[in-house]
Formats: structure tokens, sequence, C-alpha cells
């Protein structure tokens, strides 16, 4: 049965070969990540590595084929023999059962008749467990195949000795007991990997949304002609060709046509988004009505797919703090059970004088009773589903610790642009202070300096548009000063954009009127930045930006889970709290530098708050990264999904709320894991040491073996129930 044990004894097998730098086991989905140098190890010598402990190398794991036939068709053969040996191992125990106690005319024979028909089923059944065990043992690691060996042949050959008189009375007779623990030991396998396999359908489906070929545009001899080529075969620039009804191959950007995308299995967004001319569109996602050409941004372990399931692997391959726990108790375990097996044997044969078989069966059921493997799947079975759970609603965690730290957030802070509004301000209106340039020679200038910043205010001033499509002048030393605006020459003039703060620095006064104006339009929740030049405020620039349609609901999920709110922002006082008012935000830090966010956090962590910090923009990636959770918008910067811990693919930020209710939620099934493998182990161990003979109650071996099979699969059907859990914040949409 797969356990820490098992993962272990593959990861220091795999570690110590010459050329492995390092090597990581997932014990739920069965995959090892293998950092090494091909130079001196190659993929063959870890695979040989792998089988000669006991388990089976099924080949490279790639995102791209998953599910592909040698694997999928390895794990199916491996099931097929477990449902053989378990038929044959139930039929042979039955047949044994009722020539022990029945009457066939049998006489002395009977031990012998036993002994003839369980030898070739023993075999069969038990063989990968012994063979497993001897593997382990000969590597000197001590795992549970090791316990199983030894329960399953102690009572074989102890039925054995026992036929030919040598341990007294053939009057009680195990080798029923021999092939029925092997039949449960089986069926307990056999259970557990078909459980095991379904924690990972989260995976599979982002997978199976993996296009396998696509329609590319060639020109072959002056002739555009259509070919269907392998999806790996695609290459970028190459044009694709979407017909309606059509999987988006591959990531690209549309150069021709238009229609409906449903992008919902990729980023949780239910609705279908119109897609048009320069919109960027993700492999995987659904065409619906329409056609169109995309030319191809991204390919192979770059899509923006590929991306998402590597992420989610990566977090469903870590381990969060409270796995500690559960690793240090293993690590104990087996020598406890074999002391705790040991002393029982010696109470019942010496101190009750039972005969040796009875005190052997007691030490037997006590060893294949007890078993770490529910202790090592209740965790990261739960945190596989939970993991795969959030990627389902486009949630990408990056790791367990995540995971956990996110139910104890208690204090969310929240950037403004981009994070509660939509990010994509558009130009409102200019105010206009000088008598040479009008509005339109204004904007130009604005325009052709803003063209080199990243700030969405930026974007504005070209109303989102291609900044190509505009006539601008040439720029000469553009320096963009973080927090503050950017200032460049033009025609030898020297200019400066952006808020009162570099003005400031460049000692440029700013008379009284204009502060009028910059309060009023801070009033109507708009956003401005002045345009001067070395010693005259020249214009007010405004920009608009609508807050996010699920903004409100989000902050008051927030709140009914106990957590405060804050907005922390670069924008003036007035447009910050007039939004903060509008949303229901708790607290407002305004007019703030990146270091000021940063300082911000630390206050609060100080306090002893758990911090979660929301945001999309470069200058909000040191708080992300400070922050004990780091909610990255999806829709952001590079840098800022970088630094996040949690990134919302479609940016609403109910889904950072859907977050942290899906962590409480896998957080707490790891708990209920952990107590019902603690429990079984507390109240078993005890019965099958025979606390309840006094009261005619033996606990047989092969109960032990059937309650330590159903003690496994018990923990991983409670973490398959996650899979049907809605985040509270969803249940009203359905």
């Amino acid at each position: 049965m797969t356990c820490v044990m098992c993962s272990r004894a593959v990861t220091s097998a795999v570690s110590k070969m010459p050329g492995v730098y390092s090597a990581h086991v997932n014990l739920v989905s069965e995959t090892a990540d293998v950092i090494y140098n091909p130079k001196v190890v190659t993929l063959d010598d870890i695979g040989d590595r792998i089988n000669s402990i006991g388990y089976i190398y099924m080949g490279i794991h790639d995102n791209n084929s998953i599910n592909n036939e040698k694997v999928e068709e390895q794990r199916q053969k491996s099931l097929n023999q477990k449902l053989y040996r378990i038929i044959i191992g139930f039929f042979f125990s039955a047949i044994l059962m009722i020539i022990m106690f029945g009457d066939f005319g049998l006489g002395s024979n009977k031990p012998y008749v036993s002994l003839a028909i369980s030898v070739i089923p023993f075999v069969y059944v038990s063989y990968p467990i012994f063979r497993s065990g001897f593997n382990a043992v000969k590597n000197l690691n001590l795992n549970m195949d090791v316990m199983y060996s030894l329960g399953m042949g102690v009572s074989f050959i102890a039925s054995l000795l026992s036929t030919f008189n040598l341990l007294g009375s053939s009057e009680f007779m195990l080798y029923d007991t021999s092939i029925m623990l092997g039949a449960f030991l089986m069926l307990g396998k056999y259970l557990e990997d078909r459980a095991k396999s379904k924690t990972s359908d989260s995976i599979n489906n982002l997978v199976e949304l993996k296009a396998t070929e696509a329609t590319i545009e060639r020109n072959i001899n002056g002739k555009i002609v259509q070919e269907k080529v392998d999806i790996n075969d695609v290459l970028k620039g190459n044009i694709v060709i979407v017909k309606p009804g059509e999987k988006v191959p591959i990531d690209g950007k549309v150069i021709e046509g238009k229609s409906y995308v449903d992008e919902s299995l990729v980023t949780g967004e239910s609705v279908p988004v119109q897609k048009t001319v320069g919109d960027e569109v993700i492999g995987g996602s659904i065409n619906k009505d329409g056609s169109f050409k995309l030319r191809v941004t991204n390919t192979g372990d770059k899509t923006v797919l590929s991306q998402i399931i590597s992420m989610v692997q990566d977090a469903q391959n870590s381990a969060p703090p409270i796995q500690k726990l559960a690793d240090k108790v293993i690590t104990y375990f087996i020598p406890a059970i074999i002391v705790i097996a040991l002393i029982s044997f010696i109470v019942w044969y010496i101190g009750f004088g039972s005969p040796f078989l009875y005190s052997l069966s007691i030490f037997i059921s006590i060893i294949v009773v007890a078993c770490p493997c529910a202790l090592g799947l209740a965790i990261p079975t739960a945190l596989t589903v939970g993991v795969g759970l959030a990627a389902k609603y486009g949630i990408l965690i990056k790791d367990g610790e995540t995971l956990e730290v996110s139910e104890q957030i208690t204090h969310v802070l929240l950037d403004k642009t981009g994070t509660i509004t939509v990010g994509q301000p558009v130009l409102s209106n200019v105010i206009n202070y000088t008598t040479d340039k009008d509005d339109d020679e204004v904007l130009k200038v604005s325009r052709s300096i803003e063209q080199f910043s990243q700030h969405p205010i930026s974007s504005a001033l070209f109303n989102n548009k291609d900044k190509n499509e505009f006539e601008l002048y040439p720029v000469e030393d553009f320096e963009n000063i973080s927090g503050k605006g950017v200032k460049a020459k033009i025609k030898d003039t020297q200019y400066f954009i952006g808020n009162k703060k570099i003005l400031s620095d460049a000692n440029i006064k700013i008379p009284d009127n204009v502060l009028n104006d910059l309060e009023q339009e801070e009033l109507n929740m708009k956003t401005s930045i002045i345009l001067a030049d070395s010693s005259n405020v020249l214009a007010i620039i405004s920009v608009k930006d609508m807050i996010k349609e699920n903004s409100r609901k989000a902050i008051k999920e927030f709140h009914d889970l106990g957590i405060k709110t804050t907005m922390v922002s670069g924008d003036n006082k007035n447009s910050a709290e007039k939004i903060a008012q509008e949303v229901g935000i708790d607290g407002v830090i305004a007019e703030v530098l990146p270091q000021g966010k940063l300082d911000y956090v630390k206050e609060l962590q100080s306090k002893g708050e758990i911090v979660g910090f929301i945001g999309d923009g470069i200058n909000d990636a040191p708080s992300l990264t400070k922050a004990d959770v780091g909610i990255a918008i999806g829709t952001g910067t590079d840098v800022a999904i970088e630094s996040g811990d949690i990134i919302l693919i479609n940016g609403d930020l109910l889904n950072a709320v859907a977050g942290i209710q899906i962590s409480k939620k896998t957080m707490s099934r790891v708990r209920l894991n952990l107590f019902w493998a603690f429990a079984y182990n507390v109240i078993l161990i005890p019965l099958a040491a025979g606390i309840l003979i006094p009261w005619n109650i033996f606990f047989r071996p092969e109960y032990s073996a059937f309650a330590m099979a159903l003690s496994s699969v018990t923990v991983i059907t409670l973490s398959l129930l996650l899979r049907g859990y809605v985040p509270e914040v969803f249940k009203d949409e359905l």
C-alpha cells in the first residue's frame, strides 16, 4: 500500500545516485520530480534503480501526455493483476475455511490437504508484497510491505511447522488466514489505487483541454494552403485557423475575424468572451460561433494552459507545514508497533499461557492492523483535491504552505487600480492652463512621453488602443520615477507627468487654482495626472476607472469571514477614500509608494496579523512577496504574478474569497483525515492486542487486514468528497 515510507524509499534510493541533485516523490500522483545531470546518469539508470527497489518505472511524466497510452496501460495492467489476486485469494481462503470448520472425512490428513491447496494461491497472492518487502530490507528501508510480509510469512510458516507437528497440535491452522491477509491487502491496494487516480481528476481535465493538432496556414509556391499538423510542430509566429465549435489549439493573438470564446475550463469565467482583432486567446478554450485566425504567441510549456498545469502539479507535489507532524509520527510508528506486537505475544503466550499459534495470531493482527498509510495519505490526498478544486475556479495555489496559511488570514490589503477597479481607466477630460497649446497638443505631448510607461494611466491616455495608431513626438531621456510619475524631453523641453510629488521634487510650484481643480476631480472619483514643463503646470489630465462588478460583494464576503480590509494605493487620498467607501472597505492608506505599502504589511505583521495582499502591478511585487499570502491578479503584470502565492486567473475578487474558503475547507478535511487516521490506530491496535478477548471477542488477522485496507480508503474517500464542495461565495449563483 502506498505510504510515506514508500515515497521515502524511492526518494532515498534515487537521491543517492551519482549525478542526481534532488528527487521528490508524490505518493498520490505516483510521480517523481528528479533534477539530474544527464552526462552522469541517464533516465534509464534512474528507471532501473526504481525497479530494483520494488516499484515500477512507467516512463517520463509529460504535461502533454500525462494520461498517455503507456502510463494508462501500465496502471490498468497493475489494477487487473491486483483484481486477479483478490479473486484467487478470497476463493481459496474460503475453500480452506470450509475445510477447516467442516467434516469431510479427511481426519488427520486435513492439515496436509490444506497445505496442498494453499501453497500456489499463497505464492501468487503474496508475491508482490514479499518482493517489495524484500527489496525494502535490502535497501535498509523498513516500510509497511516489510510488516505485511512478516505477518503473512509468520502465519504461513507457523502453519507449515504445525502441519508436521513441530509446534505441537495441528488443530490450529492459519493457512486460510495467510491467503486472506494477502487478499485483503490486495483489496486495499486496489481500492486505494482506484481512489487515488480520482484525486488527480482536475489535472487530467486540464490536460484533456490540450489540442493534439492544429490547422495552420502556409504559403507554398505562392499559394496559401491550410494544413493540419501535430500540435508539437506548431511554431511561434505561425498562423492558425480556428473554426466554429473547435477547441482553440494554442495561445495566440487574433489577426482576422471575430468570435465568442468559452474560457470557463481554463479561467473559471463562465460567460463567453468576445474576441476581435488584437485580442489574446488561450489554448484550450472553446470557439463558439465565429471563425478567426490567430498568430501563435506561445508554444509547448510556455502556453498559459501548460503553465497552469505545471503550477497545479507543483502545488500538489508540495507539503504544508502540518505534514511535518505526520512525518514525525510515521518515523517512529513501525518500530513502536513491532515492540507492541512482541510485548502482546509475550504477555499472551507466557503471561496467560495461551497456545503458541493463538498468541502468534495476536502478534500478526497487531502487525497488520497498524498502518501509517492512512496517516501518510491524510494530507496529500486532501491537498491534491483542494488545489485541483481551486484550479477549477481559476484559482492557482502555488504550494501547500499557502493553502495552510490562507485559512489563517486576519487582514487583507488591496491595491486599488486593477484590483478593486477594472484597471483599464479611460480618458475623461483635460483641464488646460496654457494659452499656446490646445487640448489635442497637450494630449499629444503627454502620450508621446507616456508611451514608454507601463502604468494603467498610460493606456488610458490612449483609450487602451494600440499606441502605434497615434501620431507622437520623438522623446529623449525618458525616466520612470516609481510612485511619482515620468519625465522626458521633447524638442529640448523638459516635461514632467505624474502626481504632486514629482513636481515637488522638481521644485515646480502648483498654483492654488490647480490644487482646487485636482481636489474637485478627486471628489468626482477621477484619477488625475499633472503635465508640467520645468517651470509651470500646463494641464491636468483626468482618467476614470470603473469599480469591478463583484468588488462590493467580495469585500462584504471578507468581512463575513471575520477578515479586516484596507485599501493601500498610490492614488490620491480623496479618490481612494471615495472608492473605499463605495465598496465598503474598512480603512484606506493612500498616496503611498511601494515602500510604504511594504512597510504597512510589516507593521500589521508585527502586531500579529496574518496578512493577505491582493495586487496586480509591478509596484505591488514587494508587498505580494512579503505578505503571508500574496494574491496576484492574473490579468496584471508578470512580475506581480511571479510574486503571488495565489493567482486569480480572471482577476475577479470573488475568487480571492473563494480561494480562502477552499483553503479553510481543505485544511478542515486534512484535520478530519488526521483525526480518523489517529483514531483508527488508537482504537484498533488495542482490539488486535486482545483487549476484548475476556468477552470472547477475538480480532482475527484477516479482520485486521480488512480494517487496515478500510482505513486508507476511508481517508481517500473523505478527501474525494471535497470535489463536490462549492465555495460559499458562489452558492447563491447556482
